[in-house]
């Protein structure tokens, strides 16, 4: 970074709040895929827009930033990422946009689930009964009933364990290397792992799906670019409820254009997992402070 950015927590909310739609923009864009479109083909997309945007950033800037000694980490936080991917767009092509969206803040209960065992924190009774409630909240809004669970919510929390693991490795990571170094990483290793199971189709995606694919692929890595310019200026504590607005903008998007509509159960379950979600995020940042 170059320098201490100055504290703006309402720029920082106004980035999140972007953040938030572009998110929902993403995966809203990609239901006007075709079906015959192989989901190999998302996640590459996905993976080579984020590597051209970033490879075009860090060479107006800082072309070092392209290599590290520290490959190896950055590799397998590639892989790890592509694995979260696959989940996260598995779950939003089966699921509706607000349920789903719902599913990806579970993240914050699982990293408090893992603490103990990665870290060895001592998470106490209070996070101990939030993580449990919030996994109430998500049996809740997925209305499950007997020992059914429908597949796109198991990805769904697949993608968001996996997005805890990525928060530890980050932790890691951000001590020594850039954004833009880890992101560019990340690109290469998704490309480069989806290319084998893409190639076969893509010189047969027709033109419409093949500027669908690239601009959810650009709108995913606007996403995140937002996310962290967000909390270079904001505070994370003063901005922690923004990115939940993520839910309305998904049920917004999914009732206008696609005529979902939010069961009671539904919301109540979405309320739980946000509550617990935030209060779960509230001690983790508070213990790394």
């Amino acid at each position: 970074m170059n320098g201490q950015a100055v504290i703006d927590n309402r720029y920082g909310a106004i980035l999140l709040v972007a953040a938030a739609a572009v998110f929902t923009a993403d995966v809203g864009v990609l239901r006007f895929v075709s079906s015959d479109v192989p989901f190999a083909q998302i996640v590459f997309f996905r993976s080579l827009s984020q590597l051209v945007i970033v490879a075009a950033w860090i060479a107006a800037t800082r072309p070092a930033r392209f290599v590290s000694p520290r490959w190896p980490r950055l590799v397998l936080r590639g892989l790890t990422s592509l694995v979260c991917w696959w989940l996260y767009y598995a779950s939003f092509q089966m699921l509706d946009l607000a349920l789903a969206s719902v599913l990806t803040f579970t993240t914050s209960l699982f990293v408090v689930s893992l603490a103990p065992f990665v870290f060895g924190e001592q998470i106490g009774l209070s996070r101990g009964l939030s993580a449990v409630l919030g996994f109430v909240g998500v049996v809740i809004a997925s209305e499950v009933s007997g020992v059914n669970v429908e597949p796109g919510v198991i990805y769904g929390l697949g993608s968001a364990f996996v997005a805890a693991l990525l928060i530890f490795q980050n932790r890691a990571l951000a001590r020594s290397e850039h954004t833009a170094t880890i992101m560019f990483w990340i690109g290469l290793v998704a490309s480069l792992g989806t290319f084998p199971m893409a190639a076969a189709g893509l010189s047969d995606i027709a033109y419409d799906d093949f500027l669908l694919l690239i601009t959810a692929g650009t709108l995913a890595t606007l996403g995140m670019l937002l996310t962290v310019e967000a909390y270079r200026f904001g505070e994370v504590s003063a901005l922690a409820s923004f990115p939940y607005l993520r839910i309305l903008f998904a049920l917004a998007v999914g009732y206008v254009f696609f005529a979902e509509t939010a069961s009671w159960r539904e919301i109540s379950g979405a309320i739980i997992v946000v509550a617990c979600g935030m209060y779960a995020g509230s001690k983790e940042r508070a213990a790394l402070r």
